[in-house]
């Protein structure tokens, strides 16, 4: 998620300032909050970064297209558009020698689209709080816990990383209509990612599984169940000089069939998502992340397009 890169100092640009240091911090929940983990596009997921850091952002997206809903609705020929906002946090950690990180990410949305329910023309507008979650990851490999001045010296190599996110069932959710910001249910993904660096660029891939708890309060007074999500994603990132940094994404996931009261629906997903990220440094404690992405192939749900920026804040850890 957040990689540290110092710069010589070079007055004309920076100013007098020694080292600047660029980071980026993902946000998965950006998308719509209802199928952000199996498909968000996270490059530096299991990155580095000095211990005692925090980091905080501010991030705004626009989706339009058929934005993934609820599959389980039987909405048809949808259109809608969703402007997302973002508000995280991000703390970097010793655990045991090794470098880790906890994320607290709280999404807003306004929505608006239409679709046919049986055949009738359908709209909705509507804004609220998403489901917000915590993160916490910890690099097992090549990735030591280390204070800001030890970081200097630092090079990577290979990187070995797991994490669990959960979101939890707080954002908008009314059971009487069938498009709602929230979800009504807990869900948990369980991660793992490798990040190999070679020269000015590294790759990385991470495989997760979302794992989905029971909507038991679903559109009609039904009961609502999906099955896991698997997901895998890949990034080819390269470094250019003063901190700035650009990669291509890609992730495919699959799974996700639902369940209504006990009857199977065909929505199993097999998708894929292609993106772009790019970062630039502002100042030592400011920089900037733009990142855009759309559908390759769809089975289920997510066949849309979606731009974003981001602006991020760093402090503490000695910087």
């Amino acid at each position: 998620m957040h990689r540290i890169w110092f710069v010589k100092k070079n007055p004309a640009w920076l100013g007098g300032i020694e080292f600047i240091a660029a980071a980026s911090l993902a946000i998965a929940v950006i998308f719509h909050p209802g199928l952000a983990n199996a498909q968000s596009l996270e490059p530096r997921a299991y990155s580095n970064t000095p211990v005692g850091m925090n980091f905080l952002m501010l991030g705004y997206a626009y989706q339009q297209g058929d934005v993934p809903f609820d599959p389980s609705v039987p909405l048809k020929d949808v259109h809608a558009e969703i402007h997302s906002s973002i508000l995280a946090y991000v703390r970097s950690l010793d655990v045991w020698g090794r470098s880790g990180k906890v994320d607290i990410i709280i999404p807003y949305a306004w929505l608006s689209g239409s679709g046919k329910v049986g055949g009738d023309e359908r709209s909705r507008w509507v804004s609220g709080f998403g489901d917000p979650a915590v993160r916490f990851s910890v690099n097992l490999y090549g990735s030591p816990a280390l204070s800001f001045e030890e970081f200097k010296s630092y090079r990577q190599d290979t990187i070995l990383g797991v994490s669990l996110q959960v979101t939890m069932p707080l954002g908008q959710y009314d059971s009487t209509k069938l498009v709602n910001i929230g979800t009504n249910r807990w869900s948990f993904k369980p991660e793992i990612g490798i990040s190999k660096a070679l020269g000015a660029w590294t790759l990385e891939t991470a495989a997760g599984v979302t794992l989905y708890t029971k909507n038991e309060d679903f559109y009609g007074g039904n009961t609502r169940e999906q099955d896991p999500i698997y997901s895998l994603q890949g990034h080819l990132i390269y470094q250019f000089p003063r901190g700035i940094w650009a990669a291509l994404d890609a992730t495919y996931y699959t799974g996700g069939r639902t369940t209504i009261n006990g009857v199977e629906g065909d929505d199993l997903q097999r998708n894929w998502r292609v993106g772009a990220t790019l970062a630039l440094p502002v100042t030592i404690h400011h920089s900037i992340k733009l990142y855009a992405s759309t559908g390759v192939y769809t089975r289920a749900g997510g066949d849309f397009n979606l731009i974003g920026i981001a602006w991020q804040y760093r402090w503490g850890g000695g910087l």
